[in-house]
């Protein structure tokens, strides 16, 4: 029986695939000649992967047809301290031999004997490359040999390797290494590279190596030339790299062209933001946005995107879909951003209604770039100014960390002239922050488009500080907000050298700045001042004398209003204050001399 893929394989092709359980492989050897032969030839017509499956007796016990890049493998018994007693020999129709990262997964995760991966060219077998588990560290990690001609693969005698580790699986605790080993690819500078390098310690990702390639546009079909692409595959297989991260969104034929010449997962930057930002989404607004940016990225890539899409990572490859399947795919997401879709606008209404609510009271917003300090500062600004009759509320996570907050809060805060306004706190900004994910979270960061004021926090301590500024910036101006009044908040002066401040405020030369530290509490007071020397005025100047029977209207005012002065006369309590419309409204009948 033929497993796998076989839908529009003539009968002639299954039964010549047939045939092969007829054949005994010499136990000594991994494969035979004749049968490598065949299962070129069957590629070479079917332009699809083929899988055999044999035992340590030479018998075949599984034949299975896959894609273009991937293959089924048969169920193995994986034992304790044991090999499960099975090699897999596998088809490339791309011509390469190099061992795909699930090939490796298959080999480490289901413990096989060895794996074969055979480089099928115009129906010859070009050349072979094999793969053994080895030990290293008491950690169970892939050896590979190859490439070599297809003569020389046959002749290896991998008996001898199986039993020895065999021997060590016994004698030895072996741990499986499941860790994420990424080098990082870049095209741009040092700094993106290093801010490339943070994201993936937010994702957990160890990055084991910098590459570094100067050009002025990326390659169209390998993102950096021949010659950097082979410098990085061999680095992969001498640091035992895993994934490799590049610098830039990328389309799906290249991540597929990487993939095949390096043989493992390949990732860019757009993916990385995405997946930092499905970990960190706490409210069922950021989940849904968040999910409704992965699906726009996938949707034009599922054709192109290899092992991305293949999570599973437990045999050569899951099963590859053919044109039905991906047909069945692209629906189903087009019908799930509907639904997503539909979501975000019941919860764009429900925010419509709670800005409504607090029409007349001052908006500011903390904006900047990721890690910035933005969830710090709006954490102590809610110490030192919550209102006096406000429930205590929990305040937002804070953390030295990219993209420490994605769901957005807004608190009450009362400025030194005793006005009420709201402080939002928004998702951090990013280079190259992926499209689709700015309008996924158009809903949220609307706040700051219906915002009175920005507070542009940067990180003085960062040395590409002006980068990150432009980066925001272009945000701001893709959301339409970029001409609202902004203060720019110079944050971190207490880690920033003195002459670094200094040229950046020259460089800002003609903008409002403000230098604090929002961890160290350093100039929180003069930034609310500043705010609200900043913050249209709306206040109206009124006088009441209010009986000294009804003193909860004076205490209202004094927990609403900025008092300027106060007497107490014989009629009652006589006041001047500073009122808002709706203290104006609610005090009314106790004006003086109305």
């Amino acid at each position: 029986m033929i497993f796998g893929n076989i839908e529009g394989i003539r009968n002639s092709i299954l039964n010549k695939l047939e045939s092969l359980y007829d054949l005994n492989i010499d136990k000594q050897t991994i494969f035979s000649l004749e049968l490598s032969s065949v299962m070129c030839d069957v590629t070479n017509q079917i332009g699809r992967e083929v899988s055999v499956a044999i035992d340590r007796k030479g018998r075949i016990t599984n034949i299975a047809i896959g894609d273009s890049t991937t293959v089924d493998v048969p169920m193995v018994d994986i034992r304790e301290k044991k090999l499960s007693g099975i090699k897999i020999i596998h088809t490339h129709p791309n011509g390469i031999s190099q061992l795909s990262a699930l090939d490796i997964s298959a080999l480490l995760k289901l413990k096989l004997d060895c794996i074969v991966a055979i480089a099928e060219e115009n129906g010859v077998c070009n050349e072979a490359t094999v793969g053994f588990c080895s030990i290293e560290n008491d950690v169970l990690v892939e050896e590979n040999i190859g490439p070599l001609p297809v003569e020389e693969a046959v002749k290896i005698d991998y008996m001898d390797k199986v039993n020895y580790l065999e021997g060590q699986l016994k004698s030895n605790n072996i741990e499986e290494d499941n860790s994420e080993r990424a080098i990082i690819v870049g095209i741009e500078s040092d700094e993106s590279l290093d801010e490339l390098a943070e994201l993936a310690r937010a994702c957990e990702v160890n990055v084991v190596h910098k590459v570094l390639q100067k050009k002025s546009k990326m390659d169209t079909a390998f993102y950096v030339g021949k010659g950097k692409l082979e410098e990085i595959s061999m680095l992969r297989q001498a640091l035992k790299a895993n994934l490799i991260i590049l610098d830039d969104e990328l389309t799906g034929s290249q991540v597929r062209n990487l993939e095949e010449v390096t043989g493992a997962k390949v990732i860019d930057r757009t993916t990385l933001i995405l997946d930092i930002f499905a970990k960190r989404a706490r409210s069922r607004e950021a989940k849904i946005q968040v999910e409704l940016a992965q699906l726009k990225y996938r949707l034009p890539r599922l054709l192109g995107l290899g092992s991305v899409l293949s999570r599973t990572g437990g045999g050569i490859g899951t099963r590859g879909p053919g044109e039905k399947k991906l047909e069945v795919d692209r629906r189903h997401i087009r019908e799930r951003l509907y639904d997503l879709n539909s979501e975000l606008v019941k919860i764009k209404r429900h925010r419509e209604t709670q800005r409504e609510k607090r029409n007349d009271i001052p908006k500011v917003s903390l904006v900047g770039y990721t890690n910035a300090g933005k969830s710090t500062l709006r954490n102590k600004l809610c110490d030192i100014a919550m209102p006096k009759d406000a429930a205590a509320k929990e305040k937002v996570f804070e953390a030295d960390m990219l993209f420490a907050t994605l769901d957005i809060t807004t608190r009450a805060i009362v400025l030194p002239d005793n006005r009420l306004i709201t402080l939002t706190d928004t998702v951090g900004f990013v280079r190259k922050l992926p499209h689709d994910l700015v309008e996924a979270f158009k809903s949220t960061l609307e706040e700051v488009v219906y915002s009175d004021l920005l507070l542009h926090v940067v990180d003085t301590s960062s040395e590409s500080s002006l980068e990150q500024i432009e980066a925001v910036n272009i945000v701001l101006k893709e959301l339409g907000a970029i001409d609202k009044p902004t203060l720019i908040v110079l944050n971190k002066i207490d880690k920033a050298k003195e002459d670094d401040i200094r040229k950046l405020k020259e460089k800002l030369n003609g903008m409002n700045t403000i230098e604090i530290s929002a961890k160290e509490s350093i100039n929180l007071d003069v930034l609310l001042e500043e705010v609200s020397k900043t913050l249209p005025y709306t206040l109206k100047k009124a006088e009441y004398l209010i009986p000294y029977s009804d003193q909860s209207a004076a205490a209202f005012l004094h927990r609403n209003a900025k008092v300027l002065e106060e007497e107490f006369k014989e009629e009652g309590t006589y006041i001047v204050a500073q009122v808002d419309d709706e203290v104006f409204n609610k005090c009314e009948k106790y004006l003086f001399n109305k």
